[in-house]
């Protein structure tokens, strides 16, 4: 298992759902709010406890493929439109994940509507029933105005479900959710900041525990998340991760050392989630506002792997990545000694990585053009001069091994996107 505590799944759904959430205020909480009530649905209705620790998981991850904030607000209308394909995203991303094939299906069909048993007309989907759970949670918590005390909330909240028995939502649950709204406790759990605390303690016996190979290949996925948003991010953390991976194995790191330096890789801008993608994808120059959202994403990356103990070091080095030897990074200003060799190497895998690549405002860099600006920057003291000069020692070797990884990346973006159009194609046959 990693290091000597174990990491389990449920503790890095949360970081992956609390990322998400910090794109809006509107969204604070969501994900985990949809994942206490299906499990409180699933378990009053008598779903064993493995049961609701899949539904748990699917709560904290439904809404994965809304990947702008145009669509992350969408999602919070009671009544949507084309709802089904951030549904469809969400699917193509988690089912790369082994340990999360259940969760795929319930996602994939996570805005069925219930009509007469049926989901839709001319649907024939076998929709599992913890999609229907799923379905109802969902809309349970977009009822919820958290501006507003809870408990007022609740006669409106269950005659705007009841009314929809049976025609939008599978009865039963719907007459379990009604036996849980009578009891203060459920709702008052539902908007307590500690909504993750009471789930964790809940399905913490259904999580199952993640070994390194594993942890990667869900740090693969992290990173799919992360940048299939944009396609100018589209293999931006493979590349990074591949690079930080390569230089770390070349200053001698041990082999633990460098599955975690490449899962760091992977993990390094996940507090970019908070960042709109209508920011990372303009083509000019970013205001002073709007630079200042960018910069608060190693802030958040820092903070959200904060909440899963034996991620120290995966922290450390991945959040790390904007500080500089001279202490003029962010956002905690380290310099020099005090910031750890492998953030000093993510660094230089980030910048390396991030000038090769082609971005809304500029052409990739030429190897000659690249080389030169590390070199500026560990002449000026921004970069470990030691690390710069290692990756131009063996430039070709790096640079075929980033471009290599890159390829593939950009290779699996374009697979994504066409899966989902043959998927929307599918859904529109379907329903004429």
């Amino acid at each position: 298992m990693f290091e000597e505590q174990s990491v389990f799944l449920y503790d890095l759904t949360v970081c992956l759902a609390s990322a998400m959430d910090l794109i809006s205020r509107k969204l604070a909480n969501h994900h985990k709010q949809v994942a206490y009530l299906a499990c409180s649905i699933g378990a009053e209705t008598g779903m064993p406890v493995g049961e609701c620790g899949e539904l748990a998981l699917a709560g904290m991850l439904h809404d994965i493929g809304a990947l702008s904030l145009k669509e992350r607000l969408e999602v919070l209308q009671f009544d949507q439109i084309k709802p089904q394909r951030h549904a469809e995203l969400s699917y193509l991303i988690l089912r790369e994940f082994k340990p999360f094939a259940q969760v795929a299906e319930m996602v994939r069909f996570h805005h069925r509507p219930w009509v007469g048993g049926r989901t839709e007309e001319g649907a024939q989907e076998n929709v599992p029933p913890g999609s229907h759970v799923l379905h109802l949670a969902d809309r349970i918590a977009v009822s919820v105005d958290g501006g507003v005390e809870i408990l007022g909330q609740v006669e409106g909240i269950v005659r705007l479900i009841k009314d929809r028995s049976g025609s939008v939502f599978r009865p039963d649950f719907v007459e379990a959710f009604l036996r849980l709204a009578e009891r203060e406790y459920f709702w008052l759990d539902l908007v307590s900041p500690d909504v993750s605390d009471i789930l964790a303690g809940w399905t913490r016996t259904a999580t199952t525990p993640v070994d390194l190979r594993n942890l990667l290949e869900l740090g693969h996925l992290f990173a799919h998340v992360i940048d299939f948003r944009s396609p100018f991010t589209a293999k931006h953390s493979s590349g990074v991760a591949t690079v930080a991976e390569t230089l770390a194995r070349m200053s001698g790191f041990s082999e633990r050392e460098c599955i975690l330096m490449r899962l760091a890789g992977y993990l390094h801008d996940l507090g970019k989630l908070a960042v709109p993608v209508e920011i990372l994808d303009k083509p000019g120059r970013l205001t002073d506002a709007e630079f200042r959202i960018v910069r608060r994403h190693t802030y958040h990356t820092y903070r959200i792997l904060d909440h899963v103990a034996p991620f120290e070091l995966v922290k450390v080095w991945g959040a790390l990545h904007h500080e500089r030897m001279d202490g003029s990074g962010y956002p905690f200003h380290v310099r020099g000694e005090d910031l750890p060799l492998g953030s000093r190497i993510m660094a230089v895998a980030d910048v390396f990585t991030g000038i090769t690549e082609d971005r809304p405002y500029r052409a990739g860099m030429s190897n000659g053009e690249a080389i030169g600006v590390l070199r500026a920057m560990a002449g000026n003291s921004a970069l470990d001069g030691g690390i710069v000069a290692l990756l131009q020692s063996r430039f070709d070797e790096i640079n075929s091994l980033r471009a290599t990884v890159q390829d593939k990346a950009a290779a699996e973006y374009a697979a994504f996107w066409r899966q989902n159009e043959l998927g929307e194609q599918e859904e529109t046959e379907d329903v004429r």
